[in-house]
């Protein structure tokens, strides 16, 4: 039996059904792949933030405590 014989001998609410499984899960599939792309990306970018204030402090921390004159 071939795909299309056995789909002729199926009901039309059945086929309609199925469509629609079929759909609800590739959109569920669909969204799950980009949920998980953007969180990887927000954490990326959420650790790149952290970086760059970290180091934006640690020269202003530096180069304050350099230009003081001995300080402590």
């Amino acid at each position: 039996m071939s795909t299309k014989e056995t789909l002729a001998g199926l009901p039309t609410w059945v086929k309609w059904a199925g469509i629609i499984v079929v759909a609800l899960i590739l959109f569920r599939v669909v969204v799950w792949v980009l949920t998980a792309v953007v969180s990887v990306l927000f954490n990326v970018l959420l650790f790149a933030a952290i970086v760059a204030v970290l180091v934006f402090l640690a020269r202003k921390f530096l180069s304050s405590s350099g230009s003081s004159g001995g300080g402590w």
